[in-house]
This record gives structure tokens, sequence and C-alpha cells, in this order.
């Protein structure tokens, strides 16, 4: 049987974001501040089926690897994803996202009284994991505010 034509072509050096939730590679680009001036070549497939998953978004950065505060900005909205590391056309890394139990100055406190969002004191927002599964939870380190991955998502927006 031949094989159907691929619908993404391969890149040579860059990365791959693959598993991520479907219909949620919008919100990875606002995070990742993409498309800019220095990402060229920037691939996106959404809602492709997926066996793992059912179905999922791709997207693809050539000539560009994601540092470790981008990995952990994209755990909150995407924490199945893969990050698939692509040297000459080889999969040189395939690492899943892991979700730290402490975020720092990632997110916002969505309590307007937080101490956390208070002009007069220059605090970094601090929050534990409390459910690292999907739909994701996290409380404030401050004031103990509950804050579920659809806030999350609207501070990425």
């Amino acid at each position: 049987m031949k094989r159907p034509d691929l619908k993404i072509k391969p890149i040579k050096n860059g990365t791959v974001i693959d598993h991520i939730t479907a219909n949620k590679s919008l919100y990875v680009l606002h995070i990742l501040n993409l498309p800019n001036k220095e990402a060229k070549d920037v691939t996106i497939a959404m809602n492709v089926p997926s066996k793992e998953i059912g179905r999922k978004d791709v997207i693809k950065i050539e000539n560009r690897e994601l540092d470790s505060d981008e990995i952990d900005q994209l755990a909150l909205i995407a924490p199945q994803t893969t990050i698939n590391i692509i040297r000459d056309y080889e999969i040189v890394e395939k690492n899943p996202i892991q979700l730290k139990e402490e975020l720092v100055g990632i997110i916002k406190c969505n309590n307007p009284k937080c101490i956390s969002n208070q002009t007069t004191e220059p605090i970094t927002s601090k929050f534990i994991v409390i459910n690292d599964k999907t739909p994701v939870e996290f409380r404030c380190n401050y004031c103990d505010r509950i804050i579920k991955s659809d806030e999350i998502e609207a501070q990425f927006e």
C-alpha cells in the first residue's frame, strides 16, 4: 500500500511541539510570541487525528529550540504536550512536558486583593500545583486562591 503524502513537511532543524490539546495551538503561539520576524517557518496543524489522544494540534518551528521558561508556560495550557528537538531531519530529543510543583512569576493571581497584585509591594506571584491532571489547578502561595486552567488560558489571550 502506498504511503499517503505528508500533510506537514518535515523540518531540518528546530522544534516540533506535538500532542497539543486540540484547538489550543493558538494559545501556544501567543505564549511563544509567534509568528515574529526571527521565526520564518512556523507550521501549524489543528485538530488532526492522534492515536494517543484522539485529536491534537502540532506546531513546527524551523531553526528554534524552546527555552525552559517557554516550556514551563506551555505546561500550563498543554500538559500532554511533547517537545521534539530536530537536527538534520532527525529527532534527537523527545520529552514530555513536566509541570513543575511551583510556578514563580509565570501567571498572575486572580484575586485583586492578593499581595502579589499590589503596586506598593513588589512581590512575584507564586503558585503551588494542587492538580497536575487536566484540568490543571494551582493555589496562590499568598492568598490561597485556587486558579484553574480556563482562568490561566484567559491570561494568555
